[in-house]
């Protein structure tokens, strides 16, 4: 779902997790439960049917097909591996829910997300569609965090990162995940891997123990990122002010164009994107401009750009709204340029000639410590360090 980023940035994980061959130990210790939400019963869809929700929010960074990495890293959401230990529920939510300060955003209603709880079922039939039924919880031994750490930080810390820092892969210390992934999950994961993915098995490479520790450290020594808001945002108006300092002169930005490749004489230079300190220095300078947040509102109301308007790609109408008479309109998302490349084409499909992307994306400009807000009433969450 690049949108769902996508969608499942989500949920999919391709990361680790338990799976079961791996001999368990004698004494199964209680599994945290994980809190549950009423989820609708998952509708029967045609196997090869693609519900339109998931082409709009989701493909865009997961793939037509759902194996991932179309755009951001986003994991595979049909590996054999992840399909037979997520369960559905685990499915539906993470799409609800999103990943909040990921690029995975929470498409529920409940968070003032475009699906409702139908729209999310019919995604998570079609992706159950693609691959075996879950499997059974299996053990999980009662490991020692602190050795764990030292196994994380060889194996795992350079694609999950931690507390403050993502990496490539599914962010493991992600409060939202950890409230719903469960020690077996995880240990699935770690034990099989993702197959045709980064997310190697370490079956083999670790013993049962060093994997029970892993599992250890990632749920009580890790830490977790900040809780998010309440899923209960005030989302919105569409009223909000289109134009930043509507009596300031105009920016002066020096955009820069995708890479061309050595010898292609049919690339053309296309001038798209601004870099994050330009766009910082023009606010800073009261300068006149437009700035749009393309992800979908439910990221807005959590953090945005300070001034920026909610525009998301799949709800465009705003756009209708913009007068093209040479102010600089900047579009960012979190891909980092992927949804706001999409808003961008079609402002230049209308006849706007001042148009171009955030390059980094919000992620990297609220790390670099540039101004943020959220919606009112929401204290936006701490930015985090460099990925590794």
């Amino acid at each position: 779902m690049a949108a769902v980023r996508g969608l499942l940035s989500i949920l999919l994980l391709p990361f680790l997790a338990c799976s079961g061959e791996a001999t368990p130990p004698a004494k199964q210790p209680p599994q945290p439960t994980p809190k549950s939400i009423d989820v609708p019963a998952t509708p029967k869809v045609a196997v090869g049917e693609r519900p339109q929700a998931y082409m709009t929010l989701c493909a865009i960074c997961h793939g037509p097909e759902a194996k991932g990495y179309a755009a951001d890293h986003a994991p595979s959401l049909v590996t054999s591996t992840f399909l037979e230990s997520a369960t559905d529920d685990f499915l539906f939510r993470s799409i609800a829910s999103g990943r909040p300060g990921t690029s995975m955003a929470a498409y529920g209603k409940a968070s003032n997300g475009p699906l409702d709880d139908a729209q999310i079922g019919e995604i998570v039939a079609w992706l159950r569609s693609k691959g075996p039924a879950p499997k059974p919880n299996l053990a999980v031994g009662p490991g020692d965090a602190k050795r764990g750490a030292e196994v994380y930080a060889k194996s795992c810390h350079s694609c999950h990162g931690d507390m403050t820092a993502l990496g490539e892969g599914i962010s493991l210390a992600n409060a939202t995940f950890r409230q719903m992934a469960t020690p077996s999950f995880v240990r699935h994961a770690i034990v099989w891997g993702r197959p045709d993915t980064k997310m190697l098995a370490f079956k083999g490479t670790l013993t049962d123990g060093q994997i029970d520790d892993v599992v250890a450290f990632i749920f009580d020594g890790l830490g977790a990122m900040a809780s998010p808001p309440p899923q209960q945002l005030p989302a919105p108006t569409g009223k909000e002010p289109l134009v930043i300092n509507p009596t300031g002169k105009d920016p002066t930005f020096s955009p820069r164009s995708d890479p061309c490749t050595p010898g292609d004489l049919a690339c053309v230079p296309n001038k798209r994107y601004v870099p994050s300190a330009q766009i910082a220095q023009a606010l800073a300078d009261k300068r006149k401009m437009i700035i749009i947040d393309a992800r979908p509102a439910s990221d807005w109301m959590r953090v945005h750009v300070t001034g920026a308007v909610s525009i998301p790609h799949h709800d465009p109408k705003r756009l209708d709204e913009l007068k093209n008479d040479g102010t600089w309109v900047l579009a960012y998302c979190a891909c980092p340029h992927h949804l706001s490349g999409e808003i961008v084409d079609m402002l230049k499909a209308k006849g706007f000639k001042n148009v171009a992307i955030l390059d980094e994306g919000i992620l990297e400009w609220h790390r670099l410590g540039y101004p943020v807000v959220a919606a009112p009433g929401v204290t936006p969450p701490p930015k985090q360090t460099e990925p590794q």
